[in-house]
Order: structure tokens, then C-alpha cells, then sequence
């Protein structure tokens, strides 16, 4: 019983990493970013290339990070930014983005999975238990990326920048906020954090181009669920997540890979007959 609640949590955190960059993305600018999936990819490559020159993998996180925050950078300015207007060619435009990195990364790595040394491989003793220790940093990485982005959403200019753009961005520009600033930020923000998620997940999957398809469809109907709140992602992640670990456990881990799919259809389907 305490290893499939330790599951739970786990797992709630690990979906809570990699779905955040997606979900300041979504609720500041809102638009789709399916280029997520891509620097997810990004991310996990970093890690591959740390394990091939035998460096850890806390070396291997902040360089994806920046390497987040630059690509994030070229692309907001050179490709969303006269976009944001139509919501539509920003989805087309993230998905040939998408479609860009995962050639670049298949020419340059192949298309063979390939995997990368954790930083961690022991347990710790948990009750009558050993269970994963790197599992337990990550929600606990979870915890403190969730309470960071409170804060600045809460407490900093910034955020409550960002906040006012959330609400009405006419309004927030109208008040002299520089709403083109609070667009390029969000999106670096939130490139960087998916990039880093990749890399902090690569000690649990295999890695190759496409790795990050999976998880954006996860994330991004978890992000529908939530909505623009980080609070609610957590309650999402915990949720859904949770019900897809019980389903995968207790009856069929192919249907437990479509068990956020269908349960998110179901909330906002009630969502919208309330």
C-alpha cells in the first residue's frame, strides 16, 4: 500500500515538472506550444551527451536550462512574436518547430534509443520499504519548483504583470505594462523548464527524438484541466496522475497510458454541463 502511494506522489510530481513549462505558456499567451515535446527531446540529448562525457547529471540540468532559455529567446522573437495575434499559425508554427528540432536531433543522434546515467541509483528505507531515492528528489523538486512560481506569480512585479495579462491583456497594456516583455519572458520561462524536465526525467525513460510526444499529450490535457493555475496543476497531477498509476498497476498498463486522456474529457465535459 505505501509503494503505490509513494507511486502516486511520484509520478504526480514527475507529470508536475514536465508539464509546468507548458502551462505558463498556455495561460500567459495562450497559445498551444507543441514545440514542448521538442525541447523535451532538447533536455533529454543534453543528458545523453553528460552521460557520453561521463558528467553528472547536475551538471547536465542548468546547461539545458539555458539552453531553454536561448532557444526560447531565438524562437519567441523571430518566430511567435509576430504570430500572436493568430492563435492558429502559432500552433502551426510550434508544431513545425517541433517537427525542425526532432530532424536536427535524429541526424545528429540517430534514431536508436539511447539512455542516460542517473546521478542516483541507490534506495532509501521508507516504512518496511526501499524505494527509488532519485523518485523522491524529483517530487521534491516538484514541491520547490511549484512553490517558486507561486511566489513570482504572487509576489514579484513580474507576476503580477503577468497576472494582469492573464485577465486582460488590452487592459494590462492600456496601464503602461510592457506586455511584449512579459510575452518573450514567459516563453524563455517556460522553454527552460521543459527543457530541464527532459533532463530530469532521462534517468526514468529511454530517450530518443520523439520522447517527448508522449508527455505532451499527458501534460497538455492536464493543463486544460488546470487551467492558467499552478496550484490547480498540482491537484491535476496528483489526481489524474494518481488514477493513471492505480489503473496501470491494478488493470492494464495500456489502458493506464490513456487514463488522463479520457478522465481530463470527462472533467471538462462536467465542467462545461455545470
Amino acid at each position: 500500500m505505501l509503494t503505490h502511494a509513494l507511486d502516486i506522489v511520484t509520478s504526480a510530481g514527475i507529470l508536475y515538472v514536465v508539464a509546468l513549462g507548458l502551462l505558463i505558456i498556455f495561460g500567459v499567451l495562450k497559445i498551444i506550444n507543441l514545440a514542448h515535446s521538442a525541447f523535451l527531446a532538447i533536455g533529454g540529448y543534453v543528458a545523453v551527451v553528460a552521460t557520453e562525457f561521463h558528467v553528472s547529471l547536475w551538471y547536465a540540468i542548468p546547461i539545458a536550462l539555458i539552453i531553454g532559455i536561448v532557444i526560447g529567446a531565438i524562437l519567441e522573437a523571430t518566430v511567435l512574436r509576430p504570430l500572436y495575434a493568430r492563435p492558429l499559425d502559432t500552433i502551426l508554427a510550434t508544431w513545425g518547430i517541433s517537427i525542425v528540432v526532432v530532424q536536427l536531433i535524429t541526424l545528429i543522434f540517430g534514431r536508436e534509443t539511447q539512455f542516460a546515467a542517473s546521478p542516483i541509483t541507490g534506495a532509501i528505507s521508507i516504512g518496511d520499504i526501499t524505494y527509488s531515492e532519485y523518485r523522491i528528489i524529483l517530487l521534491g523538486l516538484a514541491l520547490v519548483l511549484g512553490a517558486i512560481m507561486v511566489f513570482l506569480f504572487q509576489a514579484t512585479e513580474l507576476g503580477l504583470s503577468a497576472r494582469a495579462v492573464i485577465m486582460n491583456e488590452g487592459l494590462a497594456q492600456a496601464m503602461g505594462i510592457n506586455t511584449r516583455f512579459v510575452r518573450f519572458f514567459t516563453f524563455c520561462a517556460g522553454a527552460a523548464l521543459a527543457t530541464m524536465a527532459g533532463a530530469l526525467i532521462t534517468p526514468l525513460v529511454s530517450i530518443e527524438p520523439n520522447m517527448g510526444l508522449p508527455w505532451l499529450i499527458n501534460a497538455f490535457m492536464l493543463v486544460l484541466v488546470a487551467g492558467s493555475s499552478v496550484i490547480s496543476l498540482g491537484w491535476a497531477t496528483l489526481g489524474l496522475g494518481g488514477a493513471q498509476v492505480l489503473v496501470s498497476t491494478f488493470i492494464n498498463p495500456i489502458i493506464g497510458g490513456l487514463t488522463i486522456i479520457v478522465l481530463s474529457v470527462l472533467v471538462l465535459r462536467a465542467r462545461k454541463t455545470l
